[in-house]
């Protein structure tokens, strides 16, 4: 009789281990858990916008926290920013034909430094000159001479001051800005060629800058809204039209104006 109980009580206990090892609840709570379609929803707004906030504005070209890019670009670099200009005026001595003049360190209506020599030392010289050769008499012309270079050198000062890039306006400012990325992207065969493609793209990302910029600061400017998502669209028009025909220059282009390939390619959401 005891070997029976014996018996008995260790099928039991063999039994209770075997249906807990191979109990249907771990398989039920291994098995994956199906998706509602509002849990799927979710998930794909959220795939979304973690691709939204990685891609880079269609406007600035760059993502976010990426400004530094701008800062460090071709296009940025030869730009006159308004802020500089503030403080009093700083003009630098240089010696001409009629003495030493104090022109200005930035030249505003699109003055250069061969036409600065021309006007500083060349033409003062000429008028200064011009008086002297009609008289005989050695002191009658070196008094002459010397009132007239006094005269020019007067009209040198004062002239430098008048073309001073810090007495120009926001249009002067955006015109010698012009000038300088036409400078800056025309090829060496063409020094100046508004027309070149590069020069194109490079000022419309001058103006979508400014525009950007204005609107920023001027939330209830509704009317160039319209007008900012017009240049963008222009400009990515003239990046796809360079893409298609010279791809090297598209690349190379892109990084002189901190643009992301993705910010100009594919639809635009403005």
């Amino acid at each position: 009789m005891f070997r029976t109980c014996l018996t008995q009580s260790t099928r039991c206990v063999a039994s209770s281990s075997s249906t807990s090892l191979f109990h249907t609840s771990a398989i039920v709570s291994a098995a994956p858990r199906k998706l509602t379609n509002k849990a799927k929803e979710e998930r794909k707004a959220e795939k979304r916008e973690k691709a939204l906030a990685n891609r880079p504005s269609v406007i600035l070209g760059t993502r976010s926290g990426e400004e530094w890019r701008w800062e460090q670009c071709d296009l940025a670099k030869v730009l006159v920013k308004e802020a500089g200009l503030a403080g009093p005026p700083a003009m630098q001595p240089i010696e001409v034909s009629v003495g030493t003049v104090h022109v200005p360190k930035q030249f505003a209506y699109g003055v250069t430094k061969d036409d600065a020599k021309l006007l500083f030392d060349k033409l003062p010289e000429m008028s200064a000159y011009q008086g002297v050769k009609d008289h005989k008499d050695t002191e009658k012309m070196n008094e002459t001479w010397r009132l007239g270079v006094v005269r020019e050198l007067k009209k040198a000062t004062e002239f430098a001051k008048a073309i001073d890039l810090r007495n120009a306006d926001a249009e002067g400012i955006a015109y010698e800005n012009r000038r300088r990325i036409i400078a800056e992207f025309s090829a060496p065969e063409n020094p100046f060629d508004p027309g070149r493609t590069e020069v194109q793209a490079a000022i419309l990302t001058y103006r979508i800058r400014n525009l950007w910029n204005h609107l920023t600061t001027n939330k209830k400017d509704v009317g160039n809204r319209l007008g900012l998502r017009k240049l963008v669209h222009h400009r990515a028009k003239i990046l796809k039209y360079l893409k298609r025909t010279h791809r090297q220059r598209y690349d190379i282009l892109l990084e002189r104006l901190a643009l992301e390939p993705e910010s100009v390619e594919g639809e635009l959401i403005v």
